[in-house]
């Protein structure tokens, strides 16, 4: 019997995938494990592998269109079989109008509705959940996010729970969360001349990640300035004995975990009304890609040293600039670095990538006129840090001291070893 390939969540972030490639053409096999496409994600592009053994009888999304997860991708079955009610069937599904569907009904589609994948804590489901009317795609969105069916109300033909039914519950399950969608929309009146570039994935993804951090979030900032000479001369130092020279990148990311393991809640996070503590120093530094950018992490820093810390930096950069990063490998940092001193920027603020509580806005290095203790001026190389928090986790004084004592490490490098 023919069965439905769905589009399934390949990153926890993800709400759609572009199909890159098919491996598997119309009318061949395909074997359980076997990898049937390539799917762009909102982060990296993964192989998508089949849990069904059959033919590919049917492609519905074909190379480089976008399907939401839970959407039919294609068909596999037995060869030669008959699937034409099933394709109309899928066909009434998506436009919404199967059985003479409502407005509601319809509105099951709606491009201005994003299906959200975070997983939402929820009791578990029951065997009632089969018995209840509810269209393919919202029982597979309950699915994914663990939904008791049972308790959303339906508001399709005779009862039956649509997707912007599950939406709307998974809404007052994560209130007081702040979505994009609750920012009111602009319209910009086109002119001549003016280009309308589609968002990719990844763009997609920024954006409401970031609206929903910084309105979330209660952000305030804290800015220093450090006098880098000494790092720059330690790097110089010990660059001068190696083969592959350390970026300064590197020393930023150790010199953070030092300091971090003196002030444990920079590197927690605020979760169901709880504060999360967490023991490993995670920290990832944001890349900048040609359609937006993507933080890969380095696990465990405060366990490791500066050359270990930059020869899985450069793996890390170099996978992320091919789109080859694993979910697991820029997910979950608790704490966050963005550098655009090599841009000329002097100080910035950071928006806070979640589930981390803090991100640090590193300017470029300057050098600038001082006046030192005994009045004399000199000449001294600077650069102005600048912390983001987030303030249901991380108080003023605790960001305060955090900083304090990163800017000690900078400008005497000897401290991190004390």
């Amino acid at each position: 019997m023919a069965e439905q390939v769905l589009m399934i969540a390949l990153s926890p972030t993800m709400e759609e995938g572009t199909v890159v490639r098919w491996n598997k053409k119309e009318g061949e096999f395909v074997n359980s494990g076997d990898v049937l496409c390539e799917v762009e994600t909102d982060k990296a592009t993964m192989d998508y592998e089949s849990t069904m053994e059959g033919t590919l009888l049917k492609i519905l999304v074909q190379e480089g269109e976008q399907a939401a997860i839970g959407e039919v991708i294609a068909v596999i079955g037995e060869e030669g079989e008959n699937i034409d009610d099933l394709l109309e069937s899928i066909k009434s599904e998506k436009s919404g109008i199967k059985g003479g569907g409502s407005s509601s009904d319809q509105a099951e589609e709606s491009p201005e509705i994003h299906v959200k994948t975070e997983k939402i804590k929820a009791d578990a489901g029951t065997a009632a959940d089969s018995r209840i009317k509810a269209s393919p795609l919202a029982r597979r969105i309950a699915e994914i996010n663990n939904l008791p069916l049972d308790r959303i109300k339906g508001s399709g033909p005779d009862g039956r729970i649509i997707k912007a039914d599950v939406e709307k519950y998974m809404e007052k399950k994560a209130a007081p969360e702040v979505s994009v969608r609750s920012i009111p929309p602009y319209a910009v009146q086109p002119s001549s001349g003016d280009e309308l570039i589609p968002a990719s994935a990844a763009r997609k993804v920024i954006a409401r990640r970031l609206s929903e951090s910084k309105y979330s979030a209660p952000h305030y900032y804290l800015t220093v300035t450090a006098a880098v000479d000494k790092l720059i001369d330690t790097r110089k130092r010990i660059n001068e004995s190696l083969p592959d020279k350390i970026s300064f990148n590197a020393f930023i990311i150790k010199y953070a975990a030092e300091a971090i393991k003196k002030h444990r809640m920079i590197n927690a996070a605020w979760q169901d009304d709880n504060i999360l503590i967490r023991k490993q120093i995670d920290i990832g530094l944001a890349v900048a890609l040609p359609d937006g950018l993507i933080t890969p992490v380095v696990r465990d820093c405060g366990n490791k040293g500066i050359k270990e810390i930059d020869g899985e930096l450069r793996k890390l950069i170099e996978k992320a600039r091919n789109n080859k990063l694993t979910p697991e490998e820029y997910q979950n940092a608790g704490f966050t670095i963005s550098n655009l001193g090599s841009f000329g920027i002097e100080e910035f603020t950071a928006i806070i990538n979640p589930p981390g509580s803090a991100i640090l806005a590193v300017g470029e290095m300057k050098k600038m006129p001082v006046v030192d203790e005994e009045d004399n001026i000199k000449v001294q190389t600077q650069m102005k840090l600048t912390l983001s928090c987030d303030h249901r986790v991380i108080d003023g004084a605790v960001g305060a001291a955090f900083l304090k004592d990163l800017k000690d490490i900078i400008e005497d490098p000897f401290r991190a070893l004390l």
